[in-house]
């Protein structure tokens, strides 16, 4: 029996859209007001849901159920198989003493914190976010500035504020190919006309989002005196990515202009150096003279850093080769022997969403796909393994480390099935959608409001790809009632998103297991909160600009 959405149970758009949110406002006040532990408030937030489904929504008790249980199995499968064992690495690095290696070449290149910052938080997670996305680009780099000797909430923050303009093309491009699947499927190009949109609003604050973590790291004097090197590493990365979304696709974008952007920024720092060193790494703007930081370095063999960096190389490869559809095809997806797509009983095609969410009324799939080898987790597992054996260990050693690792991370695990649990049934119940179309009333503000619909996807789902599916079709729906562009509108959904990723209570959980800051999650919420607003207001307003001002206008891919 088919169950339909009901989008205003009250009559009211105003009084629905409220009791619709109460979920979101109790995981995320739960976490930034009332400070609570993180699993704490994300399953007072799922029991929110839940009731509000079932009894305000309507919604059937064994829907309810069905459709939280199916958002905890893709968490548990996915995310929380990709963290764990990207955890794991990270701690065996620790254990071989080699991370302490890596951070010191990395500060062989620069030991400016500022530019460790851009370097490390920005170029090198933008790699691991165009590698695998997941929360790998957070795990890695927040680790990394926590061994630097940046305070835990400072290397949680920056991470998450830096993982926000290379987000859209995370995963070789996932959001915006799913993006493209809700639109126009049956149009091979229009992926690449998306790719091109977003590529002509991103570029913009690949520029901005690395003076925005150092300004917010050190403040305006300090960031005025390395503003050479921000400015040339945002631009390295900016023009890249505009040219292979425009001219290549979805898949390379962030990958190939980290690469650019890392290798470009090595090589100015060659030749040009800051006045004076920021050696601090609380921020509070404390510098030295450069000839005087230069003598505070220690360097390392070079077969030592060779060996610190292999673990992360043979990462790197690995996700990149996890990442190639024929690999996944033809190598490690076999139909019912290493892959599965089960549908979920009782939930699969029987919730329809009607009118004015959809055009035409559909009904939702809910299909379980698991690949035991294709899976992103299970790439980085096998890279850890053989890192470890790289690196020296035994196999009791890495699978008592693994063991330690679960331990360690058992809340914050339970944490984003929650959270997941909590995405689902909003999505499934269709109280995503009445928050939607509370912002499709906007009017001719609507290109604004219309890109935090996608700020407020991610927050909701957690990932780029997840708002997309949920928001994209509507995005394009209500873009020809108000007679806009349809593409600009879809495209705003993924670049208004990005900028919500660094709220959403999957990263932030990521954050705090990464930099040992478990029990915090609240006070990096509180840190990221209005950063995460403002940039989304700002990619709204850019949107405002390319709808409605003749030179922006021309951006908009036709």
């Amino acid at each position: 029996m088919i169950w339909s959405q009901v989008y205003d149970p009250f009559g009211n758009t105003i009084l629905s859209t409220l009791v619709c949110a109460i979920p979101v406002i109790v995981l995320l006040g739960g976490l930034g007001i009332f400070h609570i532990r993180a699993h704490y408030a994300a399953i007072a937030g799922l029991v929110a849901a839940v009731l509000i489904a079932m009894f305000v929504i309507g919604m059937p008790g064994g829907l309810t159920m069905r459709a939280g249980f199916y958002g905890a199995l893709f968490a548990a499968t996915t995310i929380c198989w990709i963290i764990l064992n990207l955890i794991f690495l990270y701690r065996m690095t620790l254990k071989a003493g080699l991370f302490k290696v890596l951070q010191d070449s990395i500060g062989g290149i620069t030991n400016d914190r500022r530019l460790q910052l851009v370097l490390i938080a920005f170029c090198f997670g933008a790699f691991f976010e165009g590698a695998a996305g997941g929360g790998t680009p957070v795990a890695v780099t927040g680790a990394i500035l926590i061994g630097l000797g940046f305070h835990p909430l400072a290397a949680s923050g920056l991470s998450l504020i830096a993982n926000t303009a290379p987000v859209a093309y995370g995963g070789l491009g996932t959001p915006i190919i799913v993006l493209h699947s809700v639109t126009q499927p049956e149009n091979p190009d229009y992926l690449y006309t998306l790719s091109a949109m977003v590529g002509r609003q991103l570029p913009f604050f690949s520029v901005i989002v690395p003076f925005w973590l150092v300004l917010t790291f050190c403040g305006w004097r300090r960031t005025k005196e390395v503003w050479p090197a921000i400015l040339m590493a945002g631009v390295a990365f900016a023009v890249p990515q505009f040219l292979i979304s425009n001219y290549h696709g979805p898949w390379l974008v962030d990958m190939g202009a980290a690469m650019i952007s890392m290798v470009i920024l090595a090589a100015f720092l060659r030749y040009w150096k800051p006045r004076s060193v920021m050696v601090d790494a609380a921020g509070r703007g404390t510098t030295v003279p450069h000839a005087e930081a230069v003598k505070a370095l220690h360097g390392h063999s070079r077969e030592m850093v060779i060996k610190a960096w292999t673990p992360w190389v043979i990462l790197t490869v690995v996700l990149f080769l996890w990442g190639i559809k024929w690999v996944k095809d033809h190598v490690l997806n076999w139909p019912g022997i290493t892959y599965w797509e089960l549908p979920i009983d009782g939930l699969h095609k029987v919730v329809e969403r009607v009118a004015p969410a959809v055009a035409e009324p559909r009904t939702e799939a809910a299909v379980w796909k698991w690949g035991i080898l294709s899976a992103t987790g299970t790439g980085i597992l096998l890279a850890a393994v053989i890192a470890g054996i790289v690196m020296g260990l035994k196999a009791r050693e890495m699978f008592r480390t693994w063991i330690e690792t679960f331990g360690i991370m058992k809340y914050s695990l339970l944490t984003i099935l929650a959270m997941l649990a909590l995405g689902y049934i909003t999505r499934y119940s269709g109280m995503d959608g009445t928050l939607g179309l509370a912002f499709a009333n906007t009017g001719w503000l609507y290109p604004f409001f219309g890109t935090m619909i996608g700020w407020i996807g991610v927050a909701l789902t957690g990932t780029d790809a997840a708002s997309n599916a949920l928001f994209g079709s509507q995005q394009v729906i209500t873009a020809n009632k108000l007679g806009l562009d349809p593409t600009l509108m879809a495209s705003a959904n993924s670049s208004g998103g990005v900028m919500g990723k660094m709220i959403d209570a999957q990263s932030i959980v990521v954050a705090s297991v990464a930099t040992n800051y478990q029990g915090k999650e609240g006070v990096i919420l509180r840190y990221v909160f209005w950063h995460s607003i403002a940039l989304a207001s700002l990619v709204g307003v850019l949107v405002m600009l390319q709808a409605y001002v003749p030179f922006f206008q021309a951006m908009v891919v036709k």
